[in-house]
């Protein structure tokens, strides 16, 4: 299958402390990668340099066949890599659509308004809520405002930090679920970083495990999922 992304050799550093080491990885096209591992493994990390965030880069990036290391993070975006990040990144004092609006913000084509019916289609609570101001929705609904941002750049690759992260079982079940028929629906690929390990090996295709900043294993999802090797010793459970 043809990938979308792939890394050679990437690494990454906030300043003198180097975080990854030497990553290889690949995003197919239409599918859902998950990268896992415990705090502070590097996967948030990981995320930033895709995007050029926050962090000195070195090694190789190509999305779509074409590099992009040491573009600008407005480029990469422009490119159509969209970005949930960690703590979700919600505009507080901003309505729902006021934070819809600037995830289509780098667009200048026409479909704009048939994309927020899209999202709404997929988080009907946010259509609810669309004139609250962001700041008084829940956890979840935060969360959902989130992806829908990053929807609305309409990107090919979108890249979630912890989507699960402080919400309640149901909602996490809920939002993994949407998740997944964003990617059946609208073809697109995803690398998920997630700690809950059980759900993001059910809704993902490949998984790579990562232990201080390094790869240390990766293989189809189900088969990781159900070695019990594995699973007590990189995922704890």
């Amino acid at each position: 299958m043809t990938a979308i992304l792939e890394t050679r050799g990437l690494s990454a550093a906030y300043g003198p402390t180097r975080v990854l080491q030497s990553i290889d990885l690949s995003v197919p096209e239409r599918g859902i990668v998950t990268l896992l591992g415990a705090n502070g493994a590097g996967k948030t990390t990981t995320l930033r340099a895709l995007c050029n965030m926050m962090v000195r880069v070195s090694g190789e990036i190509r999305f779509e066949g074409r590099r992009i290391d040491g573009k600008a993070t407005e480029d990469i975006v422009r490119l159509g890599i969209g970005h949930v990040p960690d703590g979700r990144g919600t505009l507080v004092s901003l309505s729902v659509e006021e934070n819809l609006r600037l995830g289509a913000y780098t667009r200048r084509d026409a479909r704009v308004a048939q994309d927020f019916e899209l999202v709404y289609g997929y988080f009907p609570r946010l259509k609810e809520r669309r004139r609250q101001q962001a700041g008084t929705l829940s956890g979840g609904e935060q969360q959902m405002l989130a992806i829908s941002r990053a929807l609305m750049l309409r990107p090919k690759l979108l890249l979630l930090d912890e989507p699960s992260f402080g919400l309640a079982p149901l909602v996490v079940q809920e939002i993994f679920r949407i998740l997944r028929t964003i990617n059946e629906q609208e073809g697109m690929s995803m690398l998920l970083v997630e700690q809950n390990a059980n759900i993001a090996l059910e809704l993902a295709n490949e998984a790579y495990l990562l232990e201080t900043g390094r790869i240390m294993l990766s293989g189809p999802a189900a088969t990781i999922g159900s070695d019990e090797s594995v699973r007590r010793a990189y995922l704890g459970y």
